[in-house]
């Protein structure tokens, strides 16, 4: 699949990482100090990208829940197969549901909303990719990148307040990759190289193009059951599927 846009400048690059990445060069705050933590927010006021510590992605050793994945590991990707981390972070944002400002709460997805059998949750910023048809009439691409604050509303998606120190785990990569969990879901992974590191090689490496929230909103009022036409699939068959 193509999900990428290329940035036709160094410099429109540069910014462009910099504006969406910028969380990744700042340190997470020690969980022992929660009252002090800093709190990654978008400019839209959503949490930055982030799993719940529980949401299980594709690993070479099955599905693996992200807080277990070190450095090294190799998870399942969309594009490029099986990859290792190369920088795996955690934070407890806020030690109870009742610290949270109710615009960062997660997303609940219930069951059976895009054919998962149980329901998961979502950080609200967190970049999902998704394949509709309205992508394909806007975009000429069935595939496209969406925040999963465009879900609110939407098949019986809705915020949800935390569970008391809820753990955020972010994972990335040498370049941004797409990874695979339980419930059908892609999630955007970050690269951890950093912006001159990048810059310097002038690589003509895509990026995904994360769609604005008006246009988001569009593709993910389109979305119908089978979206996630993974669901209930193993890591195996995923694989197998990739490499027939």
């Amino acid at each position: 699949m193509n999900l990428a846009r290329i940035v036709p400048s160094v410099e429109a690059w540069d910014r462009h990482m910099f504006e969406r990445w910028s969380f990744l060069f700042k340190p997470f705050a020690p969980r022992a100090e929660a009252g002090a933590q800093e709190v990654h927010v978008q400019p839209d006021g959503t949490q930055e990208a982030g799993l719940v510590s529980s949401t299980l992605v594709a690993t070479a050793q099955g599905w693996t829940p992200v807080r277990n994945l070190k450095p090294g590991d190799l998870a399942l990707t969309f594009d490029a197969g099986l990859q290792p981390p190369t920088k795996v972070s955690s934070e407890v944002p806020f030690e109870t549901a009742q610290d949270c400002p109710s615009a960062l709460w997660p997303l609940e997805v219930p069951k059976g909303a895009f054919g998962n059998a149980t329901p998961y949750h979502l950080l609200s910023g967190q970049h999902i990719p998704v394949e509709s048809d309205a992508a394909v009439a806007t975009f000429g691409d069935p595939f496209s990148v969406i925040p999963a604050s465009a879900l609110v509303g939407l098949r019986g998606i809705e915020r949800v307040p935390p569970k008391d120190g809820m753990e955020v785990v972010r994972i990335s990569f040498a370049d941004e990759q797409v990874v695979f969990g339980e419930h059908g879901a892609l999630y955007l992974c970050a690269s951890s190289r950093d912006m001159v590191e990048m810059a310097l090689e002038q690589r003509p490496d895509p990026l995904y193009a994360i769609l604005p929230p008006a246009e988001a909103r569009v593709v993910a009022s389109s979305l119908g059951e089978d979206f996630a036409s993974i669901a209930g699939e193993t890591p195996r068959d995923i694989l197998g599927a990739a490499l027939a």
